[in-house]
Parts: structure tokens; sequence; C-alpha cells
């Protein structure tokens, strides 16, 4: 059997997946708060960022993996029109629920779909665009998930990933302490699950850097990959280019 991480635990490769789940489960309905309350509301400045570097044209057809709450694919939706696709996945039932009920609400069907990312349902050069928000770090096996994202996309469509990365040298200890500590107050504060906010800081440490993950992106397939730090490096949307 094969060990994995676990935020800093170790557990079995088989269990990762339905504890993320669990994870998820519990805190969707508050997540979109969440997320304003930990990030200061950074986020909405990185998913804008990540939607300007997309550049999409009407008729774009693309994947959005780890959708979630849905606030990227709402806004590709927007770009490449009813000409267009945008596929709205995510592993976890109730998160994507969330999102396809928030979209709907903001008038727009989606096509939504459960699925792994380590082994998704579409055919090999499908998309011009794939992308993960703040998802690829829950993932039993990354690089399976990459080269997959690299398999449905045609020649020359892109990867973005956004993720919480490694943050500058000089911030990394009061980083630390904020994210380790803090969090999980937030998170018992506004949405009584320490634990669970515990987890998504802990996931954060042991995601690859900005270095390390570039050249698992390049393995995968992707002949160019780009790095962009946004508030020094505490997240990093990473761009890369399928041969």
């Amino acid at each position: 059997m094969a060990n994995t991480h676990f935020g800093f635990k170790t557990v079995d490769e088989s269990e990762k997946a339905s504890r993320v789940r669990g994870v998820f489960d519990s805190v969707a309905k508050r997540y979109d708060v969440m997320n304003d309350v930990m990030s200061m509301g950074l986020h909405r400045a990185w998913k804008a960022y990540t939607v300007a570097v997309a550049n999409l044209r009407p008729g774009d057809k693309v994947l959005d993996i780890a959708a979630g709450t849905g606030d990227l694919a709402r806004a590709f939706a927007r770009k490449v029109g009813p000409s267009g696709l945008v596929l709205h996945t995510d592993i976890n039932e109730a998160m994507l629920r969330t999102g396809r009920d928030r979209l709907v609400d903001d008038g727009l069907v989606l096509p939504t779909l459960v699925c792994d990312a380590e082994q998704l349902p579409c055919p090999s050069g499908t998309f011009d665009l794939v992308s993960v928000a703040f998802g690829l770090r829950n993932m039993t096996h990354k690089d399976r998930a990459l080269a997959e994202m690299c398999r449905v996309l045609r020649p020359g469509g892109r990867l973005l990933v956004l993720e919480f990365s490694q943050v500058a040298a000089p911030l990394r200890k009061p980083y630390d302490w904020y994210s380790l500590n803090v969090l999980p107050l937030m998170g018992k504060l506004i949405a009584n699950d320490a634990d669970s906010y515990r987890y998504l800081a802990e996931s954060i440490r042991m995601h690859p850097p900005q270095a390390e993950l570039k050249s698992m992106m390049q393995a995968a397939g992707f002949g160019h990959v780009d790095v962009h730090n946004l508030t020094a490096g505490v997240v990093a949307l990473h761009v890369g280019i399928r041969c």
C-alpha cells in the first residue's frame, strides 16, 4: 500500500479522496464567505487576473476542474458566449451543487459533471483551455491529473493552474503563523469547523512550490510553462501550453 499526505498526516492513498471529500462536504455552504475572510477578498483579484490571462474568445471550449462554487466558470461563460462551451466539474458533489445553484441564480445553465481529474471522461484534444483553481493541491496523484489535463487539450491549448504557493522568504514566518493559527480559528467561528480549515492550511504547505510544479507540468507534456507570482507568491498562476 502506498502512502500520501492529508495535510501534515500520512494516510493510505486509497483514503485521501474520501477524506478530502469530507472536508469539502463540510465547508461547501460557507466556502465563499470563508474565501473572502481568509484572503481578505484577494481571491477575487486572483481569479480576475486568471480570467484576463485566459484571454478567451467567443466559441472557445473550456474545462473548469475543481470548479466548485463556479466563480471562474461564470466568468469564462461570459467570455466564450453562446457559441462556446464551459464544462463545470468537480469531484465533490456538494461543492458542485452549490456552484450550479449559484450559476442558475445568475441566469447561467452550464453542463455540470461530477468527475475525478485523474480520470477525465472527455475525449482527447477537446478543449482550448483547462483551468483548475485551488484544487490541484487536494489531488492524490497530481502527475496523473496534469497528464489528463494535457490529454484533453488541443495542441496549442493552455492549462491554467491557480494555487496557493510558496511565499517570498521574508513573509514566510508571519504567513505560516497566520494560516496555521488564525485560519482554523476563523473556520471555527464562521463555519463551526476548525479541523477542515486546519487541513486546508496544512495542504498549502505540502503543495509543490513554483519551480517544482513547473517541472511537473513539463513532465506531463506541456512544452512551455510560465509562472506568475501573485501577492508575493501567496498564490501562483502556472500557465502551460500543450505541445
